[in-house]
Parts: structure tokens; sequence; C-alpha cells
């Protein structure tokens, strides 16, 4: 048996190491978080355990908050995880040669990240977003109000973009959207008065110009006294009196995106930004009650699965 001469190992050892490290870098990932709240912490936890399935090689994650990436000297990794709106646009903005996918923000933001930096949709920089697609939302409607044909919209300056596709995916199922945009030099109250006065439904879609907390208490009051109900984006909107929501929890995004970073990290194309494929849906029992309406949550949601599915 020969033996090394002394002075050989520690560089053998250093070798090693140095080989470590850069497998390590190659296969690992970064997960940006724009918040600390509980759903990017359940997203994260989701995200982490889809990495560690059992059979899959063990990779290094590095975990950062937004506001600490611009310093971040660490190794390389393959992919970049943003979770969150500000995480996504500080990914866009950087010079990171990884595929970045953003996931847990709406549409509307990742296509203004999109526009302020610059950045194009394509391998290097796909999405999963957070809210739900149209046709979804209306076939909930359909299944939870038969005889609903006009869905009422107010458009604000991030849903706007959306209008093209919503009315698509409305006439293929033979209903009718009226929209009325929503001025931010003007009062709400008119835009939202024609809105319940010539629809049977009102759909809330996830524009902050619109929805938000000085205006929602106004919108579902309005709402509940003309006897039209809204369909929401957000649980917290039906606990408020909201009809009923569709939604995705953070579960259920970090997910699939720890699914979709998987795919990436075996050699697989993202693909094109893509809507979640799980979903819960709310229903107010109160509100449903007052309309003569009487809906179960996990009926409707497992209706709505099946529809999905073609069954």
């Amino acid at each position: 048996m020969r033996y090394l001469p002394r002075r050989v190992l520690p560089l053998l050892l250093l070798l090693s190491a140095l080989t470590g490290a850069l497998h390590a870098s190659e296969s690992g990932v970064v997960i940006v978080s724009s918040e600390h709240s509980a759903a990017y912490r359940e997203a994260t936890e989701a995200v982490l355990a889809e990495l560690a399935r059992p059979g899959e090689p063990r990779r290094e994650v590095w975990q950062l908050a937004a506001s600490e990436w611009a310093a971040y000297r660490g190794p390389a990794p393959r992919i970049a995880i943003a979770l969150g709106t500000e995480a996504c646009a500080q990914l866009a903005r950087g010079a990171l040669s990884a595929p970045v996918l953003c996931a847990l923000l709406p549409r509307a933001s990742f296509e203004r990240v999109l526009r302020e930096s610059g950045r194009r949709v394509g391998p290097a920089f796909t999405a999963l977003y957070l809210n739900q697609p149209p046709g979804r939302q209306l076939d909930l409607m359909r299944l939870a109000m038969p005889q609903a044909r006009r869905v009422g919209v107010l458009w604000g300056p991030d849903s706007q973009h959306s209008e093209t596709m919503l009315e698509a995916a409305a006439q293929a199922r033979g209903l009718k959207v009226v929209g009325v945009p929503v001025r931010a030099d003007a009062p709400m109250f008119s835009s939202l008065k024609k809105i319940l006065d010539e629809s049977d439904l009102l759909l809330a879609l996830a524009d902050p110009h619109v929805y938000n907390s000085s205006s929602i208490q106004n919108i579902l009051l309005a709402s509940f006294r003309a006897q039209v109900p809204m369909l929401a984006f957000s649980p917290a909107y039906v606990r408020a009196g909201a009809l009923m929501a569709v939604y995705s929890t953070p579960a259920q995004i970090g997910q699939q995106a720890g699914v979709l970073a998987r795919g990436m990290l075996q050699g697989q194309a993202p693909g094109a930004p893509q809507y979640p494929l799980q979903f819960e849906v709310s229903v107010n029992e109160h509100v449903a009650r007052s309309l003569g309406l009487k809906l179960d949550a996990a009926t409707l949601a497992e209706r709505l699965r099946r529809m999905e599915r073609g069954l």
C-alpha cells in the first residue's frame, strides 16, 4: 500500500472541499422572501418540503429577505425562487445568471415588474401567479348561482389588463361582463352603483387601487344592500361579508413552486407563467342564507375540481 506524502494530504482535502462547495452551488436554490409573515413562512416550508422529497438529491438552500439580496455574496445558486412582488423586483433588477421563478404574487404585479425592469418572460424569468384563472372564477359562479348571467367588474389600473381574458372566458360560458373603470380622480360610488344596478354578481379582482382596507367595507355594504353578492379572491373578504371566494393558500403555492423548481433543477424548461393548480373555496353561510342560497364550500370546491378534470 502506497502512502501519500504529508504535504499532499492538505491539498487533496482542500480540493475535495472546493469540489463539494462547487457541487452544492451548482445544485443549490436560493429563496428570497418579500416578508417574514406567516404566509411567507408557510410558502417557504412547502417549497423546502418539495425539494426534500424522498429520492431527491440533497441540495443546499439559502433563505434571504428581499432587503438582504443586494448584499448577498454567497455561492451562485442553480435557480432562484422569489416569493412576493418585492423579492421578484429585486431579482429582476439584479444580474443573477440563474433562472428566476417568481411566486406568491398576482399576475398584474408580475407584469408590472416586467415593465419596470425590462425583463422578458422566458426560461430565465417566469412566474407562478397567486390569483385564480378567470375561467375558474366564472365556473364557481355558475355552480353557486346557475341563473346568474351578468358579471360586474370594477376595473382598476392593475386589473384592466385582464379585461380581454375575462371577457373571452365569460363569452365561452354564455356570460356577460359588465365592466366599469374606476378612476383615481373620481368617486368610486357612481361606478359601483352602475355595476350593482346591472349585474347579478360582483367579481372582485386583486387590484389594490379598487379593493383595499379603506374601500372594502363600503363596497361590501353596498353589495349586501343591493342583494348583488361578491365573489372575492380572499377568505378574509368572505369573513367580512363577501358571498364566497376561490383562492390558493400559501402552502399550495409553495408546493407547486417546489415542483417547478425540482423540474428546473432536472433541466426542464419552466415554461410560460402559470396559474395555481390547487385551490380552496370559502363561503359566508349567513350571506348565502340572506340570498336564499344553500351553499357548501367543500362541495363547491370538489365540483369545481371535477369540472377542471373533465369529470
